[in-house]
């Protein structure tokens, strides 16, 4: 999330009560959690375990638990809840807004697109040209679609990122705040999620077909010309390079990246990063043909067993 314009250090401060190391007018042009971060934004952390990854990010404000040596141009701003504050900071300067009807007129529709009744879109979400909106699809706030592209019915665009912190027993939320950003000549199907970053982008690149019921989580960046089958679950903050295919009910957890020209096999589940221009199969997933074999060894193990009896 950018602040137009940027913010100084010691109005953040007084914002949420804090205490400030660094200089009271460097200025804050962003907040971000760490999987989006950029130059000049502000990013929290709240265990000691990710204190270096915060302080050697693009950030150049960490809002932080505990008091430590301040990097060369940057700032620190020392909170006894680094969480609290930033949810707090985000909801400040992007507050939740009730639309009041189903076609926002903040809302923009380029020239030949058709939105199909019972469609909803949210405040600011600009729709590009030649696009087809099909009945009951909803479009969140501040979600951009490109050119030509096709939106099945149901499919939900930019809900809140599944994003929990677990204290004293119970699940705190993180305020959603980023966008769903749709590149052109995609196509979304039948009652497809696609979450909206935390407080960056989610981003479908030009070309890429997604099925129906296919989730996508928050941050996750797809490339161009994907192709998803249907029941595919991709979680928050995953990189997919250009031309990878994942078939029905394949499942990628957070954090890795499939390499361009991927392809992995229906009902795979993905436990870490994949190399580009390969067939992968299995759970954990691994080169198809290696997969095969085990498979075919497996079933021998009976006869194996009895002729060792």
């Amino acid at each position: 999330m950018k602040l137009t314009p940027a913010i100084k250090l010691s109005e953040l401060a007084d914002l949420i009560e804090v205490k400030i190391v660094g200089d009271p007018d460097h200025l804050v042009a962003g907040i971000n959690e760490i999987h989006t971060v950029e130059s000049g934004d502000l990013v929290f952390v709240d265990h000691e375990k990710y204190y270096e990854k915060a302080l050697i990010s693009a950030a150049t404000t960490i809002l932080i638990d505990k008091e430590v040596e301040c990097p060369a141009g940057k700032a620190l701003l020392i909170s006894e809840d680094p969480f609290t504050d930033y949810n707090f900071l985000t909801r400040h300067f992007s507050p939740f807004k009730a639309s009041h009807s189903a076609l926002s007129d903040s809302a923009t529709i380029g020239d030949g697109s058709i939105v199909m009744p019972n469609v909803f879109l949210g405040n600011s979400v600009s729709i590009g040209k030649n696009c087809v909106i099909h009945p009951n699809v909803c479009i969140y706030d501040n979600c951009v679609i490109g050119d030509n592209v096709v939106i099945h019915s149901g499919a939900v665009i930019g809900g809140d990122a599944f994003y929990f912190q677990k204290r004293e027993g119970k699940y705190v939320k993180m305020h959603t705040c980023g966008r769903v950003v749709i590149g052109n000549d995609v196509e979304v199907g039948a009652c497809a999620t696609l979450d909206k970053g935390v407080s960056g982008d989610t981003k479908i690149g030009d070309g890429t077909k997604i099925d129906n019921h296919v989730h996508v989580g928050h941050d996750t960046l797809v490339g161009k010309n994907c192709l998803f089958a249907a029941h595919v679950g991709i979680s928050g903050a995953v990189i997919i390079e250009d031309n990878v295919t994942l078939w029905g009910q394949a499942g990628i957890p957070s954090g890795v990246v499939i390499g361009a020209g991927a392809v992995v096999l229906a009902q795979s589940g993905v436990t870490k990063s994949l190399e580009g221009n390969k067939v992968y199969f299995g759970s954990p997933a691994g080169d198809n043909r290696e997969k095969l074999r085990e498979l075919a060894l497996i079933r021998k193990l009976p006869k194996i067993i009895e002729s060792l009896q």
